[in-house]
């Protein structure tokens, strides 16, 4: 599934890291991997050794002292972790389905949703174990029916709040030595398309070129390229940003919405003065992050990811700001919801309730204390996200973002039978899109957009024709709520 089709399934932005393109690769690339699964099928004595996969590699450490904890608790049970880069996850998961050697518990790959993964089989149901007690400490609306439950089964839940997942970073240092500042010396964060254009000229110019005013990570693919449009044009007055349709208008307005056009506009504008970094399309997220530490580059579009492996390298002197607008007062703001999706076990797993008390563990409001406490995201318990209680600026500026977030429509609330509605997505969509006018591949900006935003009608419409013929009352007409202010929280009716 393509990203505008992930992030419209309402599933949570981690999740959505998780759906860059992947490479082709065979199970002959990944033998001891497989192999490990094979040989741990089955526990010998009396403890059980589980598999667990995921994609967490800046969040490494919270998952070992999770496991850590976990095993002191538990001494009968044993975690053996694998983490790869969400590409190369994204490609061997499906590979170790079809070989039959599966781990116990994982996060969830890409690019499919997690929909069509449990239409296939892949996992195992926590009905089980997921009583109305345990689902009790979970915020309101946390269990939607087409979101973490299908035909009534949970599979899995969210683990982080909803907050920007993409934020712009600023160098603080690069910012004073630019003369960027405000009347008590601190850095003078941008929260507006002028105040970053401002701040890319004023940082090329005292630099005489040797330090670029703004980067992204372009060598990750067009994936980045959807990240950094979805930080400038949800202000504009476009709530669903880089991912999905206009609920107001029930339609995908990537050719029609003027906001998109403008921010291009604006970042080829850029792009000709010289104010991004000139290998901005080679350069890999890790080193671009190490580039933006060093002071090569004034600002970013990244993620709270980024913040515990700079700590780790003493790295402080930074800021960040989401939201950025063209006008000081936003026109819209991000939408939230409590339904995603983390975590899941394996169908074919032979341990299912040892992996349940991991999984148990994992969403835990204790383990969420600890994931806000290393500075890895906001938790999806409230109580666990007061910005005074952080000691790290820099994470408290992420937890302030929550404000910036809004309850936007769910289509599921209104219709729970478009849980059956399964789009699969487009090719190209948006980041590539984006990706061909950045590099000069596509000339006709207007046109290829519009082209877009036909390719993803066609295919909802062909996802809505398919659910009708399985005898759901599913309509375009579901998808509209006109009454929507993106500014305010949608009360649902």
């Amino acid at each position: 599934m393509s990203i505008a089709g992930t992030i419209s399934s309402q599933q949570n932005r981690r999740s959505f890291l998780k759906t860059a393109a992947t490479a082709t690769m065979g199970v002959a690339a990944f033998p001891d991997l497989f192999s490990a699964c094979g040989n741990t099928a089955s526990s010998t004595g009396k403890t059980v050794t589980l598999q667990y996969w995921d994609s967490f590699v800046s969040q490494a450490a919270w998952v070992d002292q999770e496991i850590n904890l976990f095993q002191q608790a538990h001494p009968s049970i044993k975690i053996k972790k694998t983490t790869q880069a969400g590409n190369t996850f994204n490609t061997i998961y499906p590979l170790s389905v079809r070989s039959g050697k599966v781990p116990d518990v994982s996060t969830i790959p890409g690019p499919d949703p997690l929909a069509a993964q449990v239409q296939k089989g892949w996992y195992l149901d926590w009905n089980r174990w997921a009583t109305d007690s345990w689902k009790v400490r979970f915020p309101p609306q946390s269990f939607l029916e087409g979101t973490n439950v299908f035909n009534g089964k949970i599979y899995s839940a969210q683990l982080n709040s909803s907050a920007p997942f993409v934020q712009l970073y600023t160098n603080d240092q690069v910012f004073k030595d630019a003369g960027l500042t405000n009347s008590d010396g601190s850095a003078m964060v941008p929260h507006t398309w002028d105040d970053v254009t401002r701040s890319a000229e004023a940082i090329t110019r005292k630099s005489n070129g040797q330090i670029a005013g703004f980067a992204f990570s372009g060598g990750e693919g067009p994936i980045w390229f959807a990240f950094m449009l979805h930080v400038f044009v949800v202000g504009a007055g476009t709530p669903q940003g880089a991912f999905g349709a206009d609920d107001r208008v029930g339609k995908f307005t990537y050719g029609s919405d003027r906001n998109y056009t403008d921010f291009i506009d604006l970042l080829l504008d850029w792009k000709e003065h010289g104010f991004i970094y000139s290998n901005v399309m080679s350069t890999k997220d890790e080193v671009q992050r190490r580039f933006f530490a060093q002071g090569k580059i004034g600002m970013i579009t990244n993620g709270v990811w980024a913040q515990p492996t700079w700590k780790q390298d003493g790295f402080t002197k930074y800021s960040l700001s989401a939201l950025i607008s063209p006008a000081t007062t936003p026109k819209a703001y991000y939408g939230r919801g409590n339904a995603g999706s983390e975590f899941v076990i394996s169908a074919k797993t032979k341990h299912p309730d040892e992996s349940w008390a991991w999984i148990d563990w994992l969403y835990s409001p204790a383990a969420g204390k600890r994931w806000v406490e290393m500075g890895e995201d906001a938790s999806i318990y409230p109580q666990n996200n007061d910005p005074a209680k952080t000691k790290d600026r820099q994470f408290a500026q992420f937890l302030e973002t929550t404000r910036l977030t809004r309850i936007r429509p769910n289509t599921l609330l209104r219709n729970p039978q478009t849980a059956k509605v399964v789009l699969n997505g487009v090719s190209p969509d948006i980041g590539d899109v984006l990706q061909g006018i950045f590099t000069g591949q596509i000339k006709d900006i207007q046109g290829s957009l519009q082209e877009l935003d036909a390719r993803w009608e066609a295919e909802r419409a062909r996802a809505i024709k398919a659910a009708n013929q399985q005898g759901y009352k599913v309509s375009l007409s579901d998808y509209i709520f006109p009454d929507w202010d993106p500014t305010k929280d949608y009360i649902q009716k």
